[in-house]
């Protein structure tokens, strides 16, 4: 599970990206459970797609990657149609999403969660229980730690076996002289993890490729700096998965 306590940190820019890192080499598969904020779609240049059914289960859409996605928004009659559900709805939507998607054999499940930790979240956690892992991703600043704290302890009491932090947002390099600058502060993220006894698996500067590259459906199609940085975040994150 991809997550975090606050809206606006990134998260699903980090799902898209690593979920996308990780395909080279696994057969991976992302779930964009963000029922009201379905924005998987669009970073990975999968605008379009509509949802399709084979023997009585849900095909997901294949990117060039080979990363397989499911999203409510290819159910959706326009990119602009809000989602205006109550709970138990939601649950039911998230429900079929997880059981009733021919995924074949993958190697791992990338579930985008909205903000929060509220029914998206928890419906997640309970039908794919037991979670291996939670990747809790947080600016550096203490707004945004207050609420990746919230984040964590969620994925404490839903008995998730491992827990990781990434700092995203974390410096931006200033394009005249190079130095950084530290926009929302310094090492919130790996202060937390080293408290919380959680392992930090590293820190996404802020890069304005990688923006453009999402809102233009360009997944990992950035410069060779910014690529680095979410390639070696893979590695780390898949030895993160596969150690004890």
């Amino acid at each position: 599970m991809v997550l975090s306590g606050k809206g606006g940190v990134g998260k699903t820019t980090l799902a898209v990206n690593l979920a996308s890192a990780l395909a080279h080499g696994h057969r991976v598969g992302l779930l964009d459970a963000d029922l009201h904020g379905p924005n998987v779609p669009k970073m990975l240049g999968l605008e379009g797609a509509t949802l399709r059914v084979h023997n009585g289960k849900i095909l997901p859409a294949v990117t060039p990657d080979n990363l397989l996605v499911v999203s409510l928004e290819f159910a959706l009659p326009s990119q602009d149609a809000p989602v205006i559900w109550r709970g138990p709805l939601k649950m039911k939507a998230i429900q079929q999403l997880v059981e009733d998607v021919d995924w074949g054999e993958l190697d791992l499940l990338v579930v985008d969660l909205p903000p929060g930790t509220g029914d998206e979240p928890l419906s997640v956690a309970q039908l794919l229980a037991p979670v291996d892992a939670a990747l809790i991703v947080t600016t550096p600043q203490e707004v945004a730690l207050l609420d990746a704290r919230k984040a964590l302890n969620f994925s404490r009491q839903v008995g998730v076996r491992k827990i990781g932090v990434v700092e995203n947002m974390s410096g931006l390099k200033c394009p005249h002289c190079g130095s950084e600058i530290a926009l929302f502060g310094r090492e919130g993220a790996e202060k937390m993890a080293q408290k919380e006894g959680l392992a930090f698996l590293g820190r996404i500067p802020i890069f304005p490729e990688i923006v453009a590259a999402g809102d233009s459906g360009r997944v990992l199609d950035f410069g060779d700096e910014a690529r680095k940085v979410f390639l070696g975040l893979a590695e780390r994150v898949w030895d993160f998965l596969e150690g004890g």
